[in-house]
């Protein structure tokens, strides 16, 4: 590959990676925007109660219980799936730069976006 084609597939893959996290990020807050919009409608004049600590229901803490909440259109699931969607949107693209350096066959850069996305999952994953 000549260095003005190397430029040029490094310039498209800049612009892919620039979208795809400008779009996570924005769907995300969008998603989260409504839940918090949902969650204030049906939940905005009620007392808080300060004096006890009440955590995050357990359903809301795994992806099968955020995603029926959804389903059931409950403003903490919409929330807790935009930050999911948050959250991935780096991950998605760690996984992006795996198949450019692939395509590329850049090894070392190959084999260091392979660790990294090794330790995000390990991370996600390890309780």
């Amino acid at each position: 590959m000549s260095k003005i084609e190397e430029e040029r597939v490094n310039h498209k893959m800049g612009i892919v990676m620039g979208n795809l996290l400008k779009t996570g990020v924005i769907v995300a807050a969008s998603i989260v925007l409504f839940g918090g919009i949902i969650y204030l409608f049906r939940h905005g004049l009620a007392q808080a109660d300060y004096n006890t600590f009440q955590r995050v229901p357990y359903d809301l803490c795994n992806v099968r219980g955020i995603l029926k909440s959804v389903f059931s259109f409950h403003g903490r699931g919409f929330i807790q799936l935009g930050l999911l969607l948050l959250i991935a949107t780096p991950i998605a693209r760690v996984l992006l730069s795996i198949f450019a350096f692939a395509l590329k066959r850049d090894t070392l850069y190959l084999m260091i976006t392979c660790v990294v996305f090794g330790i995000l999952i390990y991370s996600l994953l390890n309780k």
